[in-house]
């Protein structure tokens, strides 16, 4: 990791100092005591449950947990009129903006929270590392925490099946409800319910697939008619050893030809079977996308301005909205909330602008006092102007009244409109 830049290191600090990873493996100065269970996969990420991750589910769930973790969640203060006033520097902050555990940043542990809320109906975020014991104090910070899959519900407790680092293994334990953040899916009855249109569409998504395995497979289902009737036991005979050859010679010949009799009749059976399930698929996508604010254009990167800016207010924004309350309430004591801290999102309005609409943006802001130059710079990804100026509000469309000596005469710089307001002379 970077540290301080200042120390300058001499040449020979610096080879005392040097470190190689493949040099220590050599000298097996690395790891040299037993480093714990091990797995080919990586055990504590998220697993949706059967039939999700096969569908067009998982593409949905996908793109809702990376526009949410895309938004900054801070530990901040308010101000006394409840607007943004600083960013509170704490461990909770570090988790939720840097850091959340030794597996996963403040991203990937938000895209673990909405996938798993959207794949189960509810998650529950596990404090697992803390200042001091939430038994003993309400007021503790937290260091790390992890997402856990709710088991059991008591009336005061959850049972919570959370992946221990130390093990390498998730583990069940039970937890004060108080303790633990449990983030229920705003869109629930739409997504999770036992007969909801999302839990309809993975239904009718897996007959389909079912349905084109079974044409697939390489079977012909073939019906052959014989030209004499199979009613006795020694008919019934002859037809199952000329059904016996057909398959017989189908199997051994190199290009599967096989010869029939003049008077055999074949009838396929493998054809496209007629129905209704591909139109009753897709109504349910486009119920399930009107529900949820999503369109194609959203999901394939086309979607304009006004259609964006309608998802990110109606979902996103609702889900994120979801995860702060709950983290609030819970890792939030009252005294606390009561001294302004809270546990905000901050929403860019600017990242679905163009260039043109940015630079509209910005003379509008700058001109009615509501931006500094600084602060459109830093929106746009430049550096501060080091100029005392450019942090000013201020208008630079009109010029600016200079202090002057003159008595009564109109001083150099004065803008016309405030020379006319004091009935000078233009």
């Amino acid at each position: 990791m970077l540290g301080n830049q200042d120390t300058q290191l001499s040449f020979r600090q610096r080879i005392q100092h040097a470190w190689n990873a493949f040099r220590e493996k050599e000298t097996g100065t690395v790891a040299p005591y037993s480093i714990g269970a091990s797995s080919s996969s990586r055990p504590d990420r998220v697993r949706m449950s059967s039939g999700s991750e096969k569908s067009i589910v998982a593409s949905i769930y996908n793109r809702l947990s990376v526009d949410v973790s895309d938004t900054p969640i801070i530990h901040a203060r308010l101000d006394q009129n409840g607007s943004y006033f600083e960013t509170i520097s704490s461990g909770i902050n570090y988790c939720l903006g840097m850091e959340a555990n030794i597996d996963q940043s403040a991203r990937s542990f938000f895209q673990d929270v909405v996938i798993s809320m959207c794949d189960e109906g509810v998650v529950a975020v596990v404090p697992v590392d803390t200042t001091i014991n939430p038994s003993v104090s309400t007021s503790y910070d937290i260091q790390t925490m992890r997402t856990g899959k709710i088991l059991q519900w008591f009336p005061k407790h959850v049972r919570v099946s959370v992946y221990n680092e130390n093990s390498g293994r998730k583990e069940e334990i039970v937890l004060p409800k108080k303790d633990v953040a449990i983030i229920e899916n705003p869109f629930y009855s739409v997504m999770n319910e036992p007969n909801s249109i999302l839990k309809r569409l993975i239904y009718k998504l897996n007959l389909l697939d079912a349905i084109d395995e079974q044409s697939g497979s390489g079977k012909l289902d073939l019906i052959v008619q014989l030209p004499y009737a199979i009613k006795t036991t020694l008919r019934q005979a002859q037809a199952e050893n000329r059904r016996q050859q057909i398959v017989e010679q189908l199997r051994d010949s190199q290009y599967g030809i096989a010869y029939t009799d003049a008077t055999e009749k074949f009838t396929q059976l493998n054809r496209p079977v007629e129905n209704n399930l591909m139109k009753q698929i897709e109504f349910l996508t486009s119920m399930l996308y009107s529900q949820l604010g999503l369109t194609t254009s959203i999901l394939d990167g086309t979607a304009n301005e006004t259609t964006m800016l309608n998802y990110f207010n109606s979902t996103v924004k609702t889900i994120l909205s979801a995860i702060t309350s709950e983290l609030r309430r819970k890792f939030l004591t009252k005294t606390a909330r009561t001294q302004g801290q809270t546990i905000m999102y901050i929403n860019n309005p600017f990242r679905l602008l163009s260039a043109a609409q940015m630079a509209t943006m910005a003379d509008t802001f700058t001109r009615n006092e509501i931006m500094s130059p600084n602060d459109v710079r830093a929106v746009i990804g430049m550096r501060p102007n080091p100029d005392k100026k450019s942090d000013e509000l201020r208008n630079r469309n009109i010029s600016q009244p200079v202090e002057g000596e003159g008595g009564g005469e109109p001083q150099v710089g004065t803008s016309i409109i405030e020379r006319v307001q004091n009935g000078e002379s233009v």
